[in-house]
């Protein structure tokens, strides 16, 4: 099998991929204790990296919790509906990656994360004054 013929099975039938991560992101919102990855930044240096707290923000607002959701990750409502979206048309247009999507969305999108995070970081970590949803969970960094 050539590389090009995989990339065209996995581009088939890797359109289930996003409704898999939907599900599960939807069950750990359900269960907090499900077993996940911690932040490979945040254990090697003590500083939480631009998605700490977006997994649970997510999975906060998939099972209807969005002010939770806000109170730790501000792109927990975003992501969960790019989520949702991305599987409906995935599942619909049957390829992973759906066409017709521009690509500017996705730069603004990590303009707007890497912002975020340096106002976190100035209002948590810098003694910055700002709002509490600028400010990480610390309660849950140790």
């Amino acid at each position: 099998m050539t590389a090009n013929r995989f990339l065209q099975r996995v581009q088939r039938s890797g359109c289930l991929l996003p409704t898999g991560l939907l599900g599960g992101l939807w069950l750990k919102g359900l269960h907090p204790g499900l077993p996940g990855w911690s932040c490979p930044l945040r254990a090697l240096t003590g500083i939480p990296c631009p998605t700490c707290y977006l997994t649970r923000a997510t999975a906060a607002c998939l099972t209807g919790d969005l002010d939770g959701g806000l109170q730790l990750h501000a792109f927990g409502p975003v992501v969960a509906a790019a989520l949702v979206t991305w599987s409906i048309v995935s599942i619909r247009q049957r390829r992973l990656l759906p066409t017709g999507i521009p690509a500017w969305p996705l730069g603004a999108g990590v303009i707007a994360l890497m912002s975020y995070w340096f106002l976190r970081l100035g209002v948590s970590l810098g003694g910055w004054p700002g709002p509490g949803l600028l400010q990480f969970p610390l309660a849950q960094l140790s």
